[in-house]
């Protein structure tokens, strides 16, 4: 005897086995309870869930001879005609390969006649949007007025490719995605029937993987089962049928793109080929994953909706303090576009790995998220001093003898050589490199003690950028010098608000014309 797959076995045969869909079985039931059977329903949702299901279910139930309050019988002669297909009651079409005018119009001719045998003609129009427009216009109007024992059940997974005319003569069902819960369940009590023993690691990774859908499930599960029968179906058995990733490796990438470490995520990208891990699921796996990362740190207590081991959450909770949300922002963006793109590419790595050294690389960038990351990483090499700033090369040459040139004393700057500063200062501004340029563009002018040339910054990361690192002081005065040709000494002064630098200090600018720089 040939082998039945799982999903074809197990399928439930009464509104009792139908598992996630509690909402639409209720309403059902009750319909059924109390005689009031429409004449057409859409039933509409993501594959899996149970549509057509829950159509044959119901089919069977309009015409068993002893139906139950879960359903058909199962027994009567009329149910065992549906079961194999036999019965003329119930004609079941696949919009996809029958989606003519002909074709329809065949079914509205066959209308006419009452079934030979129980109480009802059902159809069940599985994938209907794939119906052309003529054969919707042949529909219409048999959906609308059919006889009293027809009943239309359309089934979709595109309910938005339907006309207006279409939906509006239908009872309308939304089929939710299963939970993992459920689905784990389900496959627990399957494989307790058949016997097969299974790690709940393995189950739930295989409901998650599953994305809502039953069926989906006991296919992976049929798989999985297949691919080691006989034996116990392990966590890493599992992730090895079906090309997956363990969460750990996401973790290990995470942090070598943390680290700026384009070798290491190369490197780990390799382990991960050689496995023979797939890559389109290793992208979808790693987006998920950075979606974790970006609950976690917007919100505590979500174990209910982070379905992952107390190990793997904690070791999540370590990451999230050491990550930015418009960092992971910037992360999920990149990984979402490749996901796009790499289903139907042909070199899948190459894309990868451009991925990943984008990740790894803001500069590649020129949107406003990757720019937001090229500072926090320059003000990281600047905290921990591994950015030295460059020095005018008018001040580090050497005499022709190979010797230190001394360095020329040059005279104080006096109030006529702040005005030129004043004047030229955008022009000086736009000659600096950022962050520098970015910090100074913001400043105001203004004197300080002994006629000093005074820079007031905004309190934070501007203030910040000059007061806390004397060398970026020393780079600015020895630009203000190379331009002036005089020493020029700048004290640092910061304000919280513009209204503060008003009542405060001079604004050099308002009094001294200042030069505009025209860009091109």
């Amino acid at each position: 005897m040939s082998y039945t797959a799982l999903y074809r076995k197990f399928r439930p045969g009464t509104f009792a086995d139908v598992k996630g869909q509690d909402h639409i079985v209720t309403t059902l039931k009750n319909q059924l309870k109390a005689s009031r059977i429409g004449h057409a329903y859409l039933f509409t949702g993501t594959r899996g869930t149970g549509k057509t299901t829950i159509a044959k279910i119901f089919a069977k139930t309009v015409n068993c001879e002893a139906p139950t309050e879960d359903g058909p019988c199962g027994e009567c002669k009329i149910c065992r005609a549906i079961a194999a297909g036999a019965s003329m009651n119930v004609i079941e079409i696949d919009a996809a390969s029958n989606n003519g005018v002909d074709n329809i119009r065949e079914i509205v001719d066959e209308v006419s006649y009452s079934p030979a045998e129980g109480k009802y003609k059902v159809y069940i129009i599985d994938e209907v949007h794939m119906l052309s427009i003529g054969a919707f216009n042949a529909l219409l109007k048999t959906l609308e007025e059919p006889p009293s024992y027809v009943i239309f059940i359309l089934a979709t997974t595109e309910v938005h490719k339907l006309p207006i005319t279409i939906l509006s003569r239908c009872q309308r069902y939304d089929f939710k995605r299963i939970s993992i819960e459920t689905i784990a369940d389900r496959m627990r009590e399957l494989t307790d029937t058949e016997g097969v023993q299974i790690e709940e690691k393995a189950l739930r990774f295989i409901a998650k993987t599953a994305d809502g859908s039953m069926r989906d499930a006991l296919s992976l599960l049929d798989q999985c089962i297949a691919f080691h029968l006989g034996s116990e179906l392990t966590y890493d058995k599992v992730l090895d049928v079906l090309g997956a990733v363990d969460t750990g490796v996401f973790s290990r990438l995470l942090r070598h793109v943390l680290e700026r470490d384009v070798l290491g995520c190369v490197s780990l990208l390799e382990e991960i080929i050689m496995q023979g891990r797939e890559l389109t699921q290793f992208v979808t796996d790693f987006t998920w994953y950075l979606r974790n990362l970006m609950l976690v740190q917007t919100s505590d207590n979500l174990e209910d909706v982070i379905d992952m081991s107390s190990d793997n959450l904690a070791r999540l909770k370590e990451e999230a303090e050491m990550v930015s949300m418009d960092q992971i922002i910037r992360y999920i963006r990149i990984f979402s576009d490749l996901a796009g793109q790499i289903k139907y590419a042909s070199q899948k790595r190459i894309l990868v790995e451009i991925a990943l050294i984008k990740l790894c690389k803001p500069a590649m960038e020129i949107d406003t998220d990757s720019l937001v990351d090229r500072i926090r990483e320059m003000e990281d090499k600047l905290e921990s001093g591994a950015f030295v700033a460059a020095q005018p090369a008018a001040n580090t040459g050497s005499a022709p003898g190979g010797a230190a040139r001394p360095k020329v004393e040059i005279p104080k700057a006096i109030p006529e050589d702040v005005e030129q500063i004043v004047r030229q200062w955008p022009t000086i501004v736009g000659n600096t490199d950022n962050p520098m340029r970015v910090y100074l563009k913001g400043a105001k002018l203004s004197l300080g003690g002994d006629n000093k040339l005074m820079l007031v910054l905004e309190d934070g990361l501007p203030y910040d950028y000059f007061a806390q690192h004397p060398d970026n002081k020393e780079q600015l005065e020895n630009i203000l010098a190379d331009f002036t040709g005089k020493e020029v000494e700048v004290s640092i002064q910061s304000v919280k608000t513009k209204q503060e630098f008003t009542e405060n200090y001079v604004d050099l600018s308002s009094i001294i014309h200042m030069d505009i720089e025209e860009e091109e």
